[in-house]
């Protein structure tokens, strides 16, 4: 079979640069094994031409790719909202999954350190791997290592278990802290939830409701001097999941990936009690 590079050579002196340069690329990029030689053979076929039309075909390749990010970033946008991509419903959001119970609509993490077990129905060993993929048709495919090592039928498989570590998990709890910058919503200095006097309301001063946070007991108490609650609609001390006056973003203060700061504390205190 001839090299890649035998197809990328034109003796026409008027070829333009650019049209080197994306075969070039093409060229030199990771593909697996057998998409290489598909390159090779569909360059076959499209011989000298292949430089004007790989242009083209980049160009087309290049706004699918745009098309698929606004999309991406629009359901991203609905999903922070608290709304489903879908079919726009309330979502339930959690630290690490969120799922639309009108739709079932969900995305949810996995550990990044596995393994994960897929149990079969003929009770067997679990088929274990670092990380799996549920296909459209029901298949999973086991990965370990960025190597397939099985393809399970939808008919074997039973049920898949993601084992994750009190350490993956804490680590993960961090990072999303650190992520997430809190800003105290008085001084608008830095809100570290793992302090004392670490507070989270979930306020409705007009028709939507908002999530603050407060580094320090002086300041929720300050905020809430300065916005005191309506009579009929105390938000500081109502549960919002039996209040009815706003529009919601989230369903109560135990509810969803912004609130994973208060979590993370009743998470910390109740490992610092079963210590203690």
């Amino acid at each position: 079979m001839k090299r890649l590079k035998d197809f990328f050579h034109f003796s026409d002196e008027k070829n333009d640069p650019e049209d080197d340069n994306h075969s070039e690329s093409l060229s030199n990029s990771v593909l697996p094994e057998h998409q290489r030689d598909k390159l090779e053979r569909d360059m076959q076929v499209l011989d000298d031409t292949f430089g004007l039309r790989e242009k083209k075909v980049q160009r087309e390749a290049e706004k699918q790719v745009q098309i698929a990010a606004e999309d991406s970033l629009k359901k991203l946008h609905l999903i922070q909202m608290g709304r489903c991509p879908n079919c726009g419903e309330h979502l339930r959001q959690h630290l690490f999954a969120t799922v639309c119970e009108n739709c079932d609509f969900h995305t949810y993490e996995m550990p990044r350190r596995g393994p994960v077990k897929i149990h079969l129905k003929s009770g067997g060993e679990p088929v274990a791997g670092e990380c799996c993929y549920v296909l459209k048709n029901g298949d999973v495919l086991v990965m370990r290592e960025d190597v397939v090592i099985a393809k399970i039928p939808r008919p074997s498989m039973s049920w898949i278990e993601y084992v994750w570590s009190e350490t993956e998990i804490d680590q993960r709890y961090k990072q999303l802290i650190d992520r997430m910058n809190l800003v105290c919503g008085w001084c608008t200095g830095p809100a570290d939830p793992d302090k004392d006097g670490f507070h989270l309301a979930q306020i409705a001063f007009g028709s939507n409701q908002e999530r603050y946070v407060f580094c320090s007991d002086d300041c929720y108490e300050a905020f809430r001097k300065m916005y005191p609650a309506r009579v009929h609609r105390n938000c500081y001390e109502r549960n919002c999941a039996d209040c009815t006056l706003c529009t919601k973003r989230y369903d109560d203060e135990n509810d969803g990936v912004h609130l994973i700061a208060k979590d993370f504390l009743k998470i910390k205190k109740l490992v610092k009690d079963t210590k203690s």
